[in-house]
């Protein structure tokens, strides 16, 4: 159940950096509201992952998949360019969450 809750967790954590952007200085109040529950659920629901994953485990799979989705969804919605840098940096990323995940089992 753990891993479940951190997926949602992910996906929260995606919606608030995308809607971090669209708040635009939290001056928009809709986006601004979209933005606040958003980090509200994914602090929740990555709480009620670390109940079982380890802190550093739980966390660093958050903030880097997280961090991950924000830049793919971030160049389909804002246009925003993918270049090899950032390609070789998920793929360390994604690596880094596998291991993590080994470790943890």
């Amino acid at each position: 159940m753990a891993w479940l809750y951190l997926g949602i967790a992910i996906l929260f954590e995606i919606a608030f950096a995308l809607g971090t952007n669209a708040t635009k200085g939290f001056t928009r109040l809709w986006p601004s509201v979209f933005t606040l529950l958003a980090a509200a659920g994914g602090i929740f629901t990555l709480s009620l992952a670390l109940r079982t994953l380890d802190v550093g485990v739980g966390y660093t799979i958050w903030t880097g998949i997280g961090s991950i989705g924000t830049v793919i969804l971030g160049a389909l919605i804002y246009h925003e360019k993918i270049t090899l840098p950032k390609v070789a940096s998920f793929a360390a990323i994604i690596a880094g969450a596998l291991l993590l995940r080994a470790a943890g089992a």
